[in-house]
């Protein structure tokens, strides 16, 4: 009997909380409208896919052999030659007004030197502005280099009587569960579990500090609610409009995107379930320590989006962090999300063999409960 009364009074919550929202268009904002719009940003905006470098060419040799050496670059889309140069200072100008990345020099006897055996060098100037496009872009060109190089020798062997060669090694390269190496087939999964984790926080941070703020606090007060009723009426709406927005944002990743799901599509919404206990529980727990609308949105924010963004491996790698910020990682609950997520997803496997990652979204929103449950007090401020 007492479970029923105790379900009767988390659903009249979860009503109230309900109407309160349906009657606020901000929390219609922040929860169904801001995760389509950011997923569409990220998912255009954000790559770390370096392609069509912007490239400068100076050829002072200007001879048959650098044509066909400047022709390879043509037949990649990772390089684009924008500019070809007659002076030398020309290049410091096109790479100063961020026109080009790149810059190719092509010494006077390149053709002299290449067809009587000597070494020729060129010279290349990238950009160091952005150290990563740069890294990349210089390993492109080196590629390209190393491949004219063996199809020239080829070309002289033949030349001579030799008709068959072999390359002494040869690595033949297979890349699993991101064959085309595209930076949207790993980032969109990761926006999932980021813009839930700063969506949810932040419309749930709204939801005690609102009943403090209009004063309807007292009305719950003096009603035979417990904090553990509260906490879960309040909860389910939100875990409803979150598991809403999974929907909507995996429909985005699959429509317009083109990134399928391999794994097990229930197992998805399990793990976004999961994650959404814990990530609501903490927004509820900071309403509840600040009573504050505006003061919640701010810790919420802090809490959430920076953590997530730096320390969960959604872009930058943990094992590239030093070990010191390494550990602090295990205290950010959208690393273990962005495991998962990429594991159904890209991997197709079942979560269930990631038993350490679930364990620990288990225990953070145990956690993040108990506390919310703890911080609310169902009495007036003496």
């Amino acid at each position: 009997m007492k479970l029923v009364k105790s379900l009767i009074r988390i659903i009249s919550i979860a009503e109230k909380e309900w109407t309160q929202i349906r009657r606020d268009p901000r929390s219609l904002y922040i929860s169904m409208i801001s995760p389509v719009i950011f997923t569409l940003l990220f998912g255009y905006a954000l790559t770390v896919d370096v392609k069509n470098v912007s490239m400068a060419v100076f050829d002072q040799d200007k001879t048959l052999t650098s044509r066909k050496f400047l022709e390879e670059f043509s037949h990649t889309e990772y390089l684009k030659i924008n500019q070809y140069v007659s002076k030398y200072n020309e290049i410091d100008r096109l790479i100063n007004t961020e026109e080009i990345k790149l810059a190719i020099i092509l010494p006077r006897n390149f053709e002299k030197n290449f067809k009587t055996g000597k070494k020729v060098d060129i010279q290349l100037i990238a950009d160091g502005s952005d150290s990563t496009s740069a890294s990349v872009a210089i390993g492109y060109v080196k590629a390209i280099v190393a491949n004219f190089n063996i199809d020239m020798k080829i070309k002289e062997l033949k030349k001579i009587g030799i008709t068959e060669t072999r390359v002494p090694v040869e690595a033949r390269s297979r890349v699993w569960y991101n064959p085309e190496l595209q930076s949207k087939n790993f980032i969109i999964p990761s926006l999932i579990i980021m813009i839930m984790t700063i969506i949810s926080a932040l419309i749930a941070s709204l939801t005690i500090s609102r009943e403090w703020e209009r004063g309807t606090m007292e009305t719950l007060i003096t009603t035979p609610l417990r904090g553990s009723e509260l906490v879960f009426g309040k909860l389910l709406p939100y875990l409803l409009i979150g598991l809403f927005d999974v929907i909507l944002m995996v429909s985005i990743g699959y429509f317009i995107f083109n990134v399928s799901i391999k794994g097990n599509i229930i197992e998805l919404y399990l793990l976004a379930l999961l994650f959404l206990i814990g990530t609501s529980s903490m927004g509820m727990m900071i309403s509840s320590a600040t009573r504050s609308q505006v003061l919640s949105v701010q810790v919420s924010l802090n809490i959430t989006f920076l953590p997530t963004m730096i320390l969960s491996g959604f872009i930058f790698p943990v094992e590239n962090m030093p070990l010191l910020i390494q550990g602090i990682t295990y205290l950010v609950p959208a690393k273990y999300g962005i495991i998962l997520i990429r594991a159904i997803v890209l991997k197709g496997i079942s979560v269930l063999l990631l038993w350490t990652q679930i364990g620990f979204l288990f225990i953070f929103a145990a956690l993040a409960i108990i506390i919310s449950i703890k911080k609310i007090t169902l009495r007036l401020p003496e």
